[in-house]
Formats: structure tokens, C-alpha cells, sequence
């Protein structure tokens, strides 16, 4: 949440930031939070008058009956002045009740290095690797055509995932589902060993409040999973329970930055995704993906949102894949987000770089919303911390990546080397379309047996 300070002291610089995000409703919220602040000052000021009257009204009644006087005028002077502060009051508490539903629809400031520009316009700050070119074909007929060594499933099954759930949905089967759970243990065993994250199983579903803290909600309502009547939300990632565990916390300062790492199943409706190419893998409803969240000292955001994003980088290069890693322009930015570097994967079958990661600073915007606060020194006032996360990494996409770029004319896709402990096997193998050969899962439904 935007800080309400910044309405009244630097009202030019959120409106500024809205424009170059080019939100217009954004730039109405601002100025409606700040015409209710006024007039929740003004509310303030007001009931404070009265309540120094009433204390003169007191004073006075006081002073009559130990004087013997009559007191009738006072007691009723005492009663008005009563019933404009009850009146006052319940102004004020509209007033402010109107103030923090315009703030809930403020987005971030965008930091001052964000470039103005849409979607696609942002600069390309550094490649890693060369870009295969060529005639490969894209991953969704790879997956169909290859298995894991001595198996006849297809690493892909996109009818099946359709058949029983829709459109956005897919099946892993044998080499593919190893494949998944090998990058999942590797890019864990990453992240604790070499990097110092504290490994976390969090929640799968968390609540309308969590959700609201991390800037999900209310934005994003149409893009989220939800159940009734419980009104609690399939996680659309794992940002969500991890950045809201510490919400209502005063945290001490020497236990900062804590940075936690999470693989948990993403659910997402996708509810803006129409016109966007969404064959294969490419954008799906349900994924896996590991997470990195920092909580860190305000000073230090700079300095941590690089080491984040150097933790992504390398799950990267040690997958041996093409990436860039590009700086989004304002009007890219996500609504919590005050500077988000985004880094894509080249994907030779599609013939497009793939976001695969967006690591994140949010200032202290999620922090106000939570009230994650730390205390520097025993005694002094709570501070807000400062968040960030960043995917380390999306399966869905690295796997599409992974299968375009280790796809080979025979057919066989080669696999990264730092997988080949994980999996078993350095390489996915065409499958044996020999006549009368079935896929292994079709065995199945004949002989009862499942296959390997």
C-alpha cells in the first residue's frame, strides 16, 4: 500500500508515477485517497476542538456544583458538544474507510531506474549463451515424440490433460514427471546449499488478507482460483503464504534479510490471456515453480533485489539455456512491483524468448499492507521491511526450453548435466513407432500392469 505520507507531502510524484505506469483509474484512486485524507484531517481537527470544549463544558460543571450553582446550561451545553464528536466520529471513520479502498486500487511507485514504455519496450540489460537458429520443432511436438530411456510414454500429453480438465492443462508421464521432479530437487538443493535459503512447505490456499497484503487483491480477483463458501484461494504463487507468514510481525533487525525458497504447485485462470499464443506449455493454469523471498532493511533492497536475481540467473546457466535478463518499463510493471527485471529463455522451437522469472523489489508496499515491521535496536520505534521475490524457477517454461534446446536432428533431446545425478539418464529418446508398437500408458488399460 501506497504510503498515505506521500499524498500529502509529495502528491506530484504518485500522480507522476501512475502516468508513466499509463493507469488512469490508478491516477483517479490517488487523487480520491487524497481528497479523503484532507478531509480525514480536517474530521481530526475538528473532533479535536470538541473535545477540548468538552473539557472546558466539564471543567465548568465542576466548578458550579462545588460553587452551588445551578449547571443545567453547562450539562447541556456538554450534551451537544457530545453528540457532534459522535457525529464527527462516524464521519471520520467513512472518510477513512473511503481512503483505504482508494488506496487498495494504488499501485507502486515505479523506482526511478524504470524506464517509461509498454509491454516488450523494455531494455535488454545482459544475454547469457548462444541462440540456436535452425529448423527445430516446437516443444509440444517434442514432448509427444520422446520418452525417458526404455519407456514408450511421451513426456507430453496435452490431449489427455485437456480431456480431463480444459484447455491450460497437461500431463507429465514418465520421463517428463522425472524430469519435472529432478529440476525441483535441483534448484531446492541450490537455493539451501549455495545460496542460504530455508527451505519452506507452505499452504496451498491462503486467505483473502494474505492475498491482499502481497497487492494480489483486489486487482487480480478474476485471475485466481477461489473456493466457497470458505473464500480462500489456490496459491498463485508461492510469494503469497511465504511474504504474508510475517504479516502482523515485529521482526528483529539482526535476524535480517531472511530469504525463504518454496516449490509449490501455481494456479492461475489466466483471465487476460486471450490473443496470447497459449499452445503447449506455453501458458497454462497449473505449474510448478520454486520461489525466493527476502524480507531485508530498507537500505538494502538495492543490493539484495541484485542477489536475487544472480540466484535465478544461475539455476540458468547451470541448465545450460540462452537468457536475457531485461529491465520492465513502467507500464509493464506488476501492481505491487517498484522494479521488476524480468529474465527470458531463448526457445528455439517457438521462436521467442519465454519469461521464466520476474524478480521483484516492492519496496516497502507489501510490507505496509501485512504490517511487517522490525525493530533496528531494543526499545526504538518499528520499521517497515522491504520485500522481494523472484521465480527461481517456472518448471512449465523451462521445460519447454530444456526440450527446444536440447533437441537434436535424430530425434533425441539431450539434458543438461547438472540433471544427469537427479534424473538417472542424460537424455530423452525418440520413441519406437515400430508397427504395432503402442505408447506404454495404452498397455496399460489391457494388461493392468503398469509400465516404467
Amino acid at each position: 500500500m501506497l504510503d498515505p505520507k506521500v499524498l500529502r507531502d509529495d502528491l506530484d510524484r504518485a500522480i507522476r508515477g501512475m502516468r508513466l505506469r499509463g493507469d488512469e483509474q490508478a491516477e483517479r484512486s490517488v487523487r480520491d485517497a487524497a481528497a479523503a485524507d484532507r478531509q480525514r484531517r480536517q474530521r481530526i481537527q475538528e473532533v479535536e476542538v470538541l473535545r477540548a470544549r468538552r473539557n472546558e463544558v466539564s471543567q465548568a460543571i465542576g466548578l458550579a456544583k462545588r460553587e452551588g450553582r445551578d449547571a443545567a446550561d453547562e450539562i447541556r451545553a456538554m450534551r451537544d458538544v457530545a453528540r457532534q464528536i459522535k457525529l464527527l466520529d462516524q464521519q471520520l471513520r467513512g472518510v477513512e474507510e473511503a481512503m483505504s479502498e482508494a488506496l487498495l486500487h494504488v499501485p507502486n511507485i515505479p523506482d526511478e531506474r524504470v524506464p517509461p514504455g509498454e509491454e516488450g519496450s523494455g531494455p535488454v540489460l545482459s544475454e547469457f549463451g548462444t541462440k540456436r537458429e535452425g529448423d527445430i520443432p516446437p516443444h509440444w511436438e517434442i514432448g509427444e515424440a520422446v520418452a525417458g530411456p526404455g519407456s514408450r510414454a511421451p513426456v507430453l500429453d496435452l490431449a489427455r490433460g485437456a480431456k480431463v480438465s480444459g484447455s491450460g492443462f497437461v500431463f507429465l508421464t514418465g520421463g517428463g514427471a522425472r524430469l519435472s521432479r529432478a529440476l525441483i530437487q535441483f534448484m531446492l538443493d541450490l537455493h539451501t546449499a549455495e545460496h542460504g535459503y530455508l527451505e519452506t512447505a507452505p499452504p496451498l490456499m491462503v486467505s483473502r488478507a494474505s492475498l491482499t497484503a502481497t497487492g494480489h487483491l483486489p486487482k487480480f480477483e478474476d485471475d485466481v482460483y477461489r473456493t466457497d463458501p470458505d473464500d480462500l484461494f489456490l496459491v498463485p504463487t508461492a510469494e503469497v503464504p511465504l511474504t504474508s507468514m510475517h504479516a502482523g510481525e515485529i521482526l528483529d533487525g539482526d535476524d535480517l534479510p531472511l530469504a525463504y525458497v518454496a516449490h509449490t504447485p501455481c494456479f492461475r485462470r489466466e483471465a487476460g490471456a486471450a490473443g496470447r499464443d497459449t499452445r503447449g506449455m506455453l501458458r497454462v493454469h497449473q505449474f510448478d515453480k520454486v520461489e525466493l523471498v527476502r524480507l531485508c532493511r530498507p537500505e538494502h533492497t538495492i543490493d539484495q533485489l541484485e542477489l536475487l536475481t544472480r540466484h535465478a540467473e544461475r539455476v540458468l546457466e547451470l541448465l545450460e539455456l540462452p537468457y536475457r535478463r531485461v529491465l520492465l518499463p513502467a507500464g509493464d510493471l506488476g501492481f505491487a512491483n517498484a522494479i521488476t527485471y524480468d529474465l527470458e529463455v531463448w526457445a528455439p522451437g517457438v521462436g521467442n524468448w519465454l519469461e521464466v522469472s520476474s524478480c521483484s523489489s516492492y519496496t516497502d508496499f507489501q510490507a505496509r499492507r501485512g504490517m511487517i515491521r522490525f525493530r533496528r535496536e531494543t526499545g526504538q520505534r518499528p520499521e517497515l521491511v522491504h520485500t522481494l521475490n523472484g521465480s527461481a524457477l517456472a518448471l512449465a517454461r523451462i521445460i519447454v526450453a530444456l526440450l527446444e534446446n536440447g533437441y537434436h536432428g535424430s530425434g533425441e533431446v539431450l539434458l543438461p548435466t547438472v540433471l544427469h545425478p537427479y534424473l538417472g539418464f542424460d537424455k530423452l529418446e525418440p520413441i519406437n513407432t515400430a508397427a504395432g508398437s503402442k505408447p506404454e500408458y495404452a498397455s496399460q488399460t489391457q494388461t493392468g500392469q503398469p509400465g516404467t
